[in-house]
């Protein structure tokens, strides 16, 4: 089946043919990107140049001014997302957490989203985040080159897992490895802060196998499918045939996730991605819109 155009009438028509046959009323999107356009000039240039954690060609499918990609979700029928940010490097991330509040703030249907980096201040720009009522935070390993396990950390993970905020973690090893991606380290932080509650980014990739059983033995791990099944990352990161049945098994705990606008493809063909694992209608409706509901509490 031919993909529809982007951005085009026909694209709208087939990814709210998906959700509305589905009974849904809409769906989450728990891994979308805004950020500051100094900051998403950057990410989209070090895209274009297909820098060393890219690794590959990858065009910015929906390189859009930001109002457009807002709306590009609405008309898609996302009705609630989140403004993943990260830092690369210290006194940034405070930064980033005061833009994302203001976005959120005239943005209803964005989640409040925050970040963190291994610094001094960290612990109480993370605090001063949980209490001023952020949903959701995202760490990015890989980008970030710094370690989960950092003791500059331990109180930052020490205040978010007591107030039982989800952290949007890439720490898979894909697109291209890290000093410190990989899930021992995961595996390792959880053992430290075990009420946590995680959303492995990209279901993992390329260590599927080992975030499914990490997932499978802490209850508070979820996943989310960001560009997960797609041609696009099958090509370099196949999902493993053996480990259906446990991804069956976790639907409960699996978060419809993009990465919009950053994607190579269509937002449709990324969704088409995951119903075509033929997982079943209530599967798909839990993934899609009902886990994310009920661990954000958006009733």
């Amino acid at each position: 089946m031919s993909e529809p155009s982007p951005s085009s009438p026909a694209e709208v028509h087939a990814i709210r043919t998906i959700w509305s046959d589905l009974d849904l009323p809409g769906m989450i999107d728990v891994h979308t990107h805004f950020m500051p356009k100094s900051v998403m000039d950057k990410v989209w240039a070090y895209f274009d140049a297909a820098g060393p954690l890219v690794g590959r060609q990858w065009p910015i499918t929906y390189r859009t001014d930001e109002q457009q990609r807002v709306q590009t979700l609405r008309d898609f029928g996302v009705t609630t997302f989140t403004s993943m940010i990260y830092p690369h490097k210290p006194e940034m991330a405070a930064w980033l957490n005061s833009w994302a509040a203001e976005f959120a703030s005239h943005t209803s249907d964005c989640l409040r989203t925050a970040t963190f980096y291994p610094e001094p201040s960290a612990p109480a720009y993370v605090d001063a985040a949980i209490e001023s009522g952020t949903s959701v935070f995202k760490a990015h390993i890989q980008v970030g080159n710094y370690s989960p396990l950092d003791p500059l950390l331990d109180p930052v993970w020490g205040s978010i897992a007591d107030a039982g905020t989800p952290v949007v973690i890439h720490c898979g090893s894909g697109p291209a490895p890290g000093s410190f991606t990989g899930p021992e380290p995961i595996a390792e932080l959880l053992q430290r802060f075990p009420t946590l509650t995680l959303i492995i980014a990209h279901m993992g990739m390329p260590e599927y196998a080992d975030f499914l059983d990490i997932a499978s033995r802490h209850e508070r791990i979820h996943l989310d499918t960001t560009m997960a099944f797609t041609d696009f990352a099958e090509e370099m990161a196949p999902f493993p045939d053996d480990r259906r049945a446990q991804l069956a098994d976790l639907g409960h705990r699996v978060l419809w996730g993009s990465d919009f606008p950053n994607i190579p493809y269509g937002y449709a063909t990324a969704l088409r991605a995951v119903t075509r694992l033929d997982l079943g209608d209530e599967w798909l409706r839990r993934v899609l819109h009902h886990n994310a509901s009920d661990l954000f509490g958006l009733g």
